[in-house]
């Protein structure tokens, strides 16, 4: 079975490292949903140890 991808949008990134953890992004992602980007959501980058907003819709 092929492993199907979907486009995605970074809205911003955070470090992993600052004193509120992922609450920045959190509080992003918040403001984005409420702007009308309703699947704007944080996941964690491992690899820059970063937390993106992203959307699974193109800008």
């Amino acid at each position: 079975m092929a492993a199907v991808t979907q486009a995605r949008t970074v809205l911003e990134r955070f470090p992993a490292g600052a004193p509120r953890g992922s609450w920045p992004a959190e509080e992003y992602a918040a403001a984005q949903r409420a702007q009308g980007i309703t699947d704007a959501r944080v996941v964690m980058d491992l690899a820059t140890a970063q937390f993106l907003v992203i959307t699974e819709t193109t800008k």
